[in-house]
């Protein structure tokens, strides 16, 4: 279990951080970016479910509640180099996990109407947050991408953070279902 007592302990304050194995590694390498970034995705989510909290389907919040508490699991993952773990001290995202996404997806997906055009983010307050946390997280995936030419990644990572954009993506579409359906593109509109 994790114990916070002091919050700032001046170990950063030249740039460098520690990883779970105790190693300093620069900010702004690769290793921290990633991990980064999918703590913004976490805190997305977060505004996401200030506005899902609200929508009469709890699912949509519970769902987002489980993917938070994942994403802490893919930070503490990143933060751990595969080979250099403390005995006992690997947090690892798992293949249930990434499941468990393509389960929710599935289910999402089999009451939505197949798309003629390309989603444009929007419609509801709910739905654009979560294509917001949707387009944060391909960054995400484009930085763990970019870590893994260097480092390995755990392959249920990868697939987690992939299937994470995709759920986020139907999720949206079935918060603007409840409402008036997606906003789609049109091409050439103001052409």
């Amino acid at each position: 279990m994790v114990k916070l007592n002091k919050i700032y302990t001046r170990t950063g304050d030249k740039g460098e951080t520690s990883l779970v194995n105790g190693h300093r590694v620069s900010k702004h390498s690769i290793r921290p970016t990633a991990f980064g970034t999918v703590d913004e995705v976490n805190s997305a989510i977060g505004i996401c479910r200030l506005h899902t909290a609200k929508i009469a389907d709890k699912a949509f919040d519970a769902m987002l509640a489980r993917i938070q508490n994942d994403l802490f699991d893919l930070g503490a993952d990143l933060a751990t180099p595969i080979g250099e773990e403390r005995a006992g001290e690997a947090l690892r995202v798992t293949d249930k996990q990434v499941e468990r996404l393509e389960v929710e997806i599935d289910a999402m997906n089999s009451s939505l109407q197949p798309l003629n055009s390309f989603v444009l983010p929007g419609g509801q307050e709910a739905a654009a947050h979560v294509h917001l946390a949707r387009a944060m997280t391909r960054r995400a995936e484009r930085d763990m991408t970019r870590l893994s030419v260097e480092e390995p990644v755990g392959e249920a990572a990868m697939q987690y953070i992939n299937r994470l954009s995709d759920h986020l993506f139907v999720m949206a579409r079935s918060i603007n279902q409840q409402h008036d359906g997606d906003v789609l593109w049109k091409p050439a509109a103001n052409a």
